[in-house]
């Protein structure tokens, strides 16, 4: 595929191939974009940003909802597309289109509701006869930088509220999964998208991804990655708005008085799929004393349940990692950990990108499988002996995404709602969960800032107060 930049589809002096995870054949290739064609890019986005700030909000509103019944026409397509770049089994792209769809529906909704509000400005000591109001305007350009894991999704989750408030967008997607973001793209233009308020430069993060966020015509830098790679954007950026969507090493702690049905269940859910690579995959268990041995056992037939293999076979639960350097880092950390004092109780094992998914118990928490973010197949579990134990090793870490919780007791649950550093809070269910209309963001190391379109208009607009004096 081409990328589009400055309103044209374009070839780039060389080219990347875009590899199937499971079988390593080529998918595809796209243009190896250059800072150049980041300079093209915001050439022309700029004039972009000012035909979609023209627009009214209905008419942007217009423009998003087909973009959504776009997606719901194209979704077995798209989802084919997604599980051969990105390695998901079917069943979960065929979610993650769905959830798309539902992304610019909800844009399309915030498009109408760019309000601001009367300001008493009467309240202050001697103010007299004045009337103030804010408006709510655009940022102007906004770059979105985004992850391999959710290539469609997450995609949407920036260019979908990014445009309902008014702005135009460049995106710059991983360079391992760049196919959705362009199919996005070909959509978006089918929709009405101005042609100059939507680009997709593809290619290396370290070449075109600094040129984008560091460039002073960019206004508003939304970013979903690594903490460390999150980092670095802000230190590029400048002074601009950002929102870092970061990692985690998510916590669910297990209560004695918990539904071991519901747990047996879910835990594999949230840790597994996607392989693992969900940046709120449940990734440290911690159970007390009473429930640990049960829960373990629980757990063991689970996990050995599921099965690895052709994302496209409908049999299959696991697919494969996006790299095999990510599926032989996941064995070392497990191998480390074992040679610890972990005991491997399920997985542990590597067939190029595939690894089978991993249950490790007697996890000590300053090992890396624990203290560090995994991003892979492989779950810990680790003993401690009170609420307050497993509370303090739960925010025994940097990150603070999400965080869950089993118990039937409201007092406890409670406690932890208030009490856990983490942006996301669950109570019987697992760390992974997400709807996309609720505001979703970290604390600490995993990020600043809210996604959720009605939460990320407000993060790409910026608001003007305005004094009427008599």
């Amino acid at each position: 595929m081409q990328m589009y930049v400055a309103g044209a589809w374009t070839d780039g002096q060389s080219t990347m191939d875009v590899r199937n995870p499971f079988d390593g054949s080529v998918v595809d290739t796209v243009p190896r974009g250059t800072a150049d064609d980041v300079d093209r890019a915001l050439e022309s986005a700029t004039r972009g940003a000012r035909v979609m700030a023209a627009l009214t909000g209905y008419e942007r509103y217009q423009i998003l909802h087909r973009v959504a019944d776009l997606i719901v026409a194209n979704h077995e397509r798209l989802s084919e597309s997604l599980t051969r770049e990105q390695g998901k089994i079917l069943a979960e792209a065929r979610i993650e289109v769905e959830r798309a769809s539902e992304i610019f529906y909800l844009s399309a909704e915030e498009a109408k509701r760019l309000d601001g509000e009367v300001v008493p400005l009467d309240g202050g000591p001697g103010v007299k006869g004045k009337l103030g109001f804010t408006l709510r305007v655009p940022c102007g350009v906004v770059a979105a930088v985004t992850p391999f894991n959710f290539p469609l999704h997450l995609v949407g989750h920036k260019v979908g509220p990014a445009l309902a408030g008014g702005n135009a967008v460049v995106v710059k997607p991983a360079s391992d999964t760049p196919l959705s973001a362009l199919h996005l793209v070909e959509l978006l233009l089918e929709a009405g998208v101005p042609e100059e308020a939507v680009h997709c430069v593809t290619g290396s993060g370290a070449e075109i991804g600094d040129a984008l966020v560091s460039d002073s015509r960019v206004r508003k830098v939304s970013f979903t990655g690594s903490r460390d790679i999150g980092e670095r954007i802000c230190r590029q950026a400048g002074i601009k708005k950002v929102t870092m969507e970061l990692g985690s090493n998510a916590p669910v702690i297990v209560m004695p008085d918990a539904d071991m049905n519901k747990v047996r269940n879910v835990i594999p859910q949230t840790a597994f799929a996607n392989a693992g690579q969900v940046c709120i995959s449940t990734q440290r268990v911690i159970a007390p004393e009473p429930i640990y041995d049960e829960l373990v056992e629980t757990l063991v037939p689970a996990v050995k349940s599921l099965s690895t293999g052709d994302p496209l076979d409908p049999s299959t639960n696991v697919g494969p990692m996006i790299r095999e350097s990510d599926a032989i880092r996941v064995g070392e950390w497990v191998d480390e950990a074992v040679g610890a004092g972990a005991e491997l109780l399920a997985g542990g094992e590597r067939a190029g990108q595939m690894f089978e998914p991993t249950l490790l118990a007697n996890v000590s928490p300053d090992m890396r499988v624990s203290c560090e973010e995994l991003f892979g197949p492989a779950v810990g579990v680790t003993r401690v002996q009170s609420t307050d134990e497993a509370i303090a090793l739960a925010n025994d870490s940097i990150y603070g995404l999400s965080a869950a919780i089993f118990t039937q007791d409201i007092d406890v649950a409670l406690r932890f709602a208030r009490e856990v550093d983490s942006g996301n809070v669950h109570i019987n269910w697992g760390s992974q969960w997400r709807t996309d209309l609720m505001p979703y963001g970290g604390l600490k190391d995993s990020g600043m800032g809210k996604e959720g379109p009605r939460y990320a208009v407000e993060e790409m607009t910026e608001h003007k107060l305005v004094v009427i004096h008599d």
